[in-house]
């Protein structure tokens, strides 16, 4: 997860160099909250900020500190240890009359920056709370929006660009219910997708987007403006969620839409409503009752879970406040913009060309997923950092 955090992307920014040959950016901003995308921090960058060395330095000192953290603790001091060794190596480098020490202390120095980065990198994985539900599979819901059958067009793209980014990661993706239009586009649809850390990865997809084009119904060249609604819900196992079949009803019908003399005369329809909440799932995808039923289920237990996390996190007050939203469904995330062929992620203000690549779900989707995650690793972080600071405005 580091790595994406760690790698420097400060392109105008005047750097200059210690003798150590780590690299020290001057920054001008006066506060980390108010970063571009351009300027995320480098992770010696991190750590020369004066935040986050109070922050060390309460560590090492267990009456200041809070909760003990001893692997945090033994880290730092390592980091010190070395820190001090790379000084005394530069000052043996410049000073020794002997040429061979000095070209050996030379190498120390090398291997000593190498060994710094590596310590500071697991300090900083240290301080990034991981989330049980990012090891989560996932159920994708796409929902059209504002548009008509523009709306539902472009859903049925956005719901292929995710099917094929599964692919593209490796993952498995099964759709368990999908319901179409009139015209090739689609209204809803929900898969079931499967995979190493599918929902650290996809999580932030969740919420409006909104795509600015000229439809194929449009006769007269306008460019429209039309939405539609991603959600991303971790899948919950037995112990995170027990739901009582009491509180369960279970409904059968005949499946309505294509599909021959089976649509007509089975009852392979399954809707299940949760009574307490009145959370409703339907699926009508597969010929069998019970299997339609199966799948209902799954989608019903991961919307009682995300309705739980949500409550669980309002309480916490653990939502990201600033760059990276909320990744509600009513919070507009990202526009395509056809006629500019361009795609903008509005929480980072990261814009990228092609938009036809991009919905091929492949490397661009996945940078500007990597993106997004840099940036809710760098707002935890100094989260993390900020709210245990003494010194911070009340």
């Amino acid at each position: 997860m580091w790595r994406y955090l760690a790698r420097s992307l400060l392109r105008e920014q005047r750097r200059i160099s210690c003798p150590s040959g780590l690299s020290v950016v001057l920054v001008r901003r006066p506060s980390w909250q108010k970063r571009s995308l351009s300027s995320l921090p480098d992770v010696h960058e991190l750590f020369a900020m004066p935040l986050l060395q109070r922050f060390l330095e309460r560590q090492q000192q267990p009456e200041h500190c809070g909760r003990p953290r001893p692997q945090l603790t033994a880290l730092i001091r390592l980091l010190r240890a070395k820190e001090q060794e790379l000084r005394d190596t530069e000052r043996l480098a410049r000073e020794d009359e002997n040429e061979d020490l000095r070209k050996l202390a030379e190498k120390e120095v090398v291997s000593c920056c190498k060994e710094i980065a590596e310590l500071k990198r697991q300090i900083v994985l240290l301080l990034i709370p991981s989330e049980e539900i990012d090891e989560s599979d996932l159920i994708l819901e796409v929902m059209a929006g504002v548009g008509g059958q523009e709306s539902m067009l472009f859903t049925a793209e956005m719901f292929d660009m995710y099917q094929q980014y599964a692919a593209y990661k490796n993952w498995s993706f099964e759709i368990l219910e999908y319901m179409s239009s009139d015209i090739g586009g689609l209204r809803h649809a929900s898969a079931s997708i499967g995979g190493l850390e599918v929902y650290r990865h996809m999580k932030f997809e969740g919420g409006v987007h909104r795509v600015q084009r000229v439809p194929k119904t449009e006769k007269q060249g306008r460019i429209h403006t039309s939405t539609m609604t991603v959600a991303v819900l971790p899948q919950p196992t037995e112990i995170n969620l027990t739901i009582n079949p009491k509180d369960l009803r279970i409904e059968t019908k005949r499946a309505s839409g294509a599909g021959g003399q089976h649509v007509n005369t089975t009852d392979s329809a399954v809707r299940i409503v949760h009574i307490p909440t009145g959370v409703v799932s339907e699926c009508q995808q597969e010929r069998s009752q019970i299997r339609n039923r199966e799948k209902a289920m799954q989608v019903l237990r991961a919307r009682l879970y995300s309705i739980k996390l949500e409550e669980e996190s309002r309480r916490r007050e653990a939502a990201r406040k600033i760059q990276t939203g909320t990744k509600g469904r009513s919070e507009k995330i990202r526009t395509y913009n056809f006629p500019q062929d361009r795609v903008t992620d509005h929480r980072i203000t990261r814009s990228v060309y092609h938009i036809e690549k991009f919905l091929l779900g492949e490397e661009l989707l996945d940078e500007m997923i990597q993106a997004l995650r840099e940036y809710a690793d760098y707002e935890t972080l100094m989260e993390v950092i900020s709210e245990s600071d003494p010194t911070r405005l009340s």
